[in-house]
């Protein structure tokens, strides 16, 4: 077999493929662009579903990639078996109607043996039950022997209705060392023998709701190729994780920890681990994924952590994560060189997440041991799992670590009800996914050469070509329809790069549409969404198209104002600032960047003082269409996570911004206005957001400001200038006031405590306060309570007192009662449970809250039964 490095396999497929007039693409993002039902990219398919299902023409009939995918289905199993991953390549080869069973098969095979030089007798294929098309082919035109050619029922795919098909995989027979030893050992045992290495799937149905199979008029193919799987076998290495696509990383990460790979075999899962989640979480970042505790930042948390956790268990406590980013960008540096231009910013944000785990990790065992220790006062050996899944997910403390800490206490984890807890939270996500997915119209354009299709910002009359209603194609469609309309040519531009679509009136002869958004399908072709207001429409008709210029305008002034906000953070904050999203409207502009600190007030003037200078300097803002190469020369910034083509669009103010944007703008600076920030706050990890007014929104925003100003100076009965000196004056009052609300409230205290000691009972020789109080809050409960206990010297106190609709209490303890029994945490968590609430802490004092406060007289008497249960 040709030894081949991971860089170089990848190299020679696409190539490969780019002989057999395959349009070689480059890896999509990692976030799936227009499908809500995907958190991330998991198949080499995935962003091509439209030229799948015919009804978006692609590219090229032909199209080769090696895809970034994510999946954590099974993260479980990673590190355990030699396969397993959560980031993978998959190398594939599609084709939309073009070439079809006879073509995909005989180039698999010119492929793995013919350049990859792997034996033909050690390679076995896998088909259908029914599929004898595949199985003549493979027979009779490789000429593999019958005898190696085995039908599978489970060789078919689909994923519910829609496009479908057989699918035949390859496989490579490792050698018998490799096996289960079992004499019944074949392909598609569960051993490490007969490795699957292609999979070739022939989408020739299409599966309606009922189950009934139509053949395809246009048959698809659809082929993966595992990257770090044929690597493993061309590098002769037993696991995926010792090529050098991985190994690099188990080096760095036993280094750190200290240990040898192949010495323990619960250390090598912890490397494999590392290394896997290592890559994972480093090209996440990359495309843009953020940590967070829903939705994709989710799975970077949980990966992110998992690592973490499998470092804590090689005896790792310090952050080491950040380093294994510039071992990441090392190995990619050919296939994904942006992730070198971005591991600064990389690394910050692992440095934060896994500074901010190991804090809550230290809050997690202090939680844990709490519950270690009151399963054992009760003498219980089982944790339930609904304490050790909420220590996962507020804490995000793994249920492995739970699980170990717990053995070293000789007790153990109710598995099966953490679990359970945890199917319920997915169901959650999942529905919350569904609910908030925008649906995505995604008309059938193969009737259309969508190529003749254009967009041009003078175009005033133009013919309908194709009319949707609920999604699907109609001829016509009448008043109060809500419709999507294609037109040959349009001036509307559509919705892109955080700003707006366009809005206007679409006009026949015989009705009117009042646009109220454009948008753009992932070919390119612009749609326009809205109502029939009049009239009708119908496919064919001639069209007077009118677009709300005034709208525009406004979205203009604020989208250049986000290139000029852009450029005036790297200056102030540092080049470091990156653009991690936006939206530009008619109303005002929403800018997220990276940066790892709160903005100061006066970094937020710096900031607004420089826009505003470049606004009123009038610079030009100029236009320049050029390649991606002279781009990058120019200094021009690529936003983040943003997929550009080899043409692209450089918007240039001077000297100050050059920024690839197809956006509308203003011509000159001096047309913005006005540009005023609103807010800044943080809204992630590394994560910021700035809002802005410009223009007439500035203008509005200022005039409700003065405004405010004025009613303040009324209701303050001073006037506007005067306002903060009037404030300051008031303060001081109130502030004498609440000194002499202090003063009372402290002698009502005393008079309470003196009226309490005359109540003052004895439990098995110990004294006992029990009583209902007049206290305002919480602190002033606590003050009352420490009066009590000065004054008994040893003894036991529990409070209570209504708060509005809430009660509140303590339970107080003397270090001798303590000694006798006593335990203010356990007397506070039952008296609060009478009262609607709970609580617990220490055995000196703790405190609590409870919702029913006509129930404090209850809570009482049951603190009064637990002090006698407790002191013996």
């Amino acid at each position: 077999m040709k030894q081949l490095t991971g860089n170089e396999l990848r190299k020679l497929f696409l190539d490969f493929f780019a002989s057999k007039d395959h349009l070689v693409q480059s890896s999509a993002s990692l976030i799936p662009e227009n499908d809500p039902t995907l958190l991330l990219i998991g198949a080499g398919m995935a962003p091509f579903k439209p030229f799948f299902t015919g009804k978006m023409k692609p590219p090229h009939p032909r199209i080769s990639t090696s895809q970034k995918c994510v999946r954590t289905g099974d993260i479980e199993n990673v590190g355990r078996t030699a396969r397993h991953h959560t980031f993978f390549e998959m190398l594939g080869n599609f084709s939309f109607g073009d070439y079809f069973k006879k073509e995909a098969i005989a180039w698999a095979w010119e492929f793995l043996t013919e350049y990859l030089e792997m034996p033909k007798d050690k390679l076995w294929i896998t088909i259908h039950t029914g599929d004898d098309e595949a199985f003549d082919i493979w027979h009779n035109d490789i000429k593999i022997p019958a005898d190696r050619i085995i039908r599978m029922e489970e060789n078919f795919w689909e994923i519910g209705p829609g496009p479908c098909g057989p699918c035949s995989e390859i496989h490579i027979d490792l050698g018998e060392e490799r096996g289960c030893g079992k004499p019944d050992c074949a392909v598609g045992c569960n051993c490490d023998r007969y490795l699957e290495i292609w999979n070739l799937v022939f989408t020739q149905f299409d599966r309606d709701e009922a189950g009934n199979y139509t053949p395809l008029a246009k048959k698809n193919i659809d082929t993966g190729a595992g990257l770090e799987r044929i690597a493993s076998v061309l590098q002769n290495k037993r696991s995926n994780f010792e090529t050098d696509l991985l190994y690099p990383i188990i080096e760095y990460t036993a280094n750190v920890a200290g240990v040898s790979y192949g010495q323990s075999a619960k250390n090598d899962v912890s490397l494999k681990v590392i290394a896997d989640h290592g890559r994972s979480m480093t090209v996440m970042i990359g495309d843009g994924v953020l940590p967070s505790n829903e939705g994709r930042g989710y799975v970077l948390r949980r990966i992110l952590r998992r690592a973490v956790r499998h470092g804590r268990l090689m005896g790792v406590e310090k952050p080491f994560l950040t380093d294994i980013v510039d071992i990441v960008a090392k190995i990619f540096a050919q296939s994904y060189p942006d992730i070198n231009d971005k591991k600064d910013y990389i690394k910050k944000v692992i440095q934060l997440e896994e500074e901010r785990f190991h804090n809550t990790l230290a809050q997690g065992i202090e939680l844990l041991n709490k519950h270690v220790h009151e399963l054992a006062q009760t003498g219980q050996t089982v944790l339930d799992g609904a304490t050790a899944f909420k220590l996962y997910d507020t804490y995000g403390f793994p249920w492995e670590l739970t699980e170990e800490i717990l053995s070293e206490h000789n007790m153990t984890l109710d598995k099966q009800s953490f679990d359970q807890a945890m199917a319920e939270q997915r169901e959650r996500a999942r529905s919350a996914r569904q609910d908030s997915g925008e649906k995505v119209v995604m008309p059938d354009l193969s009737g259309l050469v969508t190529e003749s299709l254009s967009y041009n910002p003078n175009a005033e009359i133009a013919k309908l070509v194709l009319l949707l209603k609920d999604g699907n194609v109609v001829e016509e469609a009448f008043d109060g329809d809500e419709v999507a309309v294609i037109l040959d040519v349009s001036p509307f531009y559509a919705e892109g790069g955080g700003q707006a679509g366009d809005t206007g009136v679409i006009t026949s002869s015989l009705g009117k549409m009042e646009v109220t958004n454009t948008r753009k399908l992932p070919d390119g072709t612009i749609y326009h969404i809205g109502q029939i207001s009049e009239g009708l429409l119908k496919t064919g008709d001639s069209l007077k198209l009118t677009v709300d210029f005034a709208r525009r305008r406004h979205i203009a002034r604020n989208h250049t104002a986000t290139h000029l906000l852009h450029a005036a953070l790297k200056q102030v904050l540092g080049g470091h600032v990156n653009q991690a999203g936006s939206a530009v409207d008619s109303s005002r502009l929403r800018f997220d960047f990276t940066h790892f600190a709160p903005v100061t007030e006066q970094e937020l003037v710096e900031v607004e003082k420089l826009v505003n200078h470049v606004i009123l300097d009038n610079t030009s803002v100029g236009i320049i269409e050029t390649t991606q190469d002279i781009a990058k020369g120019m200094g021009a910034m690529a936003l983040f996570g943003e997929k550009y083509g080899e043409q692209v669009r450089v918007v240039v103010v001077d000297n100050f911004s050059k920024e690839l944007c197809g956006g509308t703008h203003v011509g000159a600076t001096a047309e913005i206005g006005l540009f005023k920030i609103v807010s800044e706050a943080g809204i992630g990890a590394g994560l910021r957001r700035i809002e802005a007014v410009t223009g007439y929104g500035a203008h509005e925003y200022l005039k409700a400001q003065d405004e405010l100003i004025k009613e303040a100076a009324v209701a303050l009965k001073t006037r506007p200038e005067e306002i903060v000196a009037r404030i300051e004056v008031l303060n001081g009052r109130v502030r004498d006031l609440e000194r002499e609300v202090g003063t009372l409230n402290t002698k009502l205290a005393k008079n309470e405590v003196q009226d309490l000691l005359t109540g003052v009972k004895e439990i098995n020789g110990v004294k006992v306060v029990i009583g209902q109080v007049a206290a305002a809050d919480m602190e002033t409960l606590r003050e009352t309570g420490d009066m009590v206990r000065e004054r008994l010297q040893s003894g036991v106190v529990v409070l209570g007192a209504v708060n509005g609709e809430k009660v509140n209490f303590i339970a107080m303890a003397t270090s001798d009662c303590v000694a006798k029994g006593a335990h203010a945490g356990h007397i506070i968590k039952e008296t609060a449970k009478v009262a609607g609430g709970g609580g617990g802490g220490r055995p000196d004092m703790a405190q609590a809250g409870g919702k029913q406060p006509e129930k404090i007289s209850a809570a009482l008497q049951i603190a009064e039964e637990i002090i006698k249960s407790q002191i013996k």
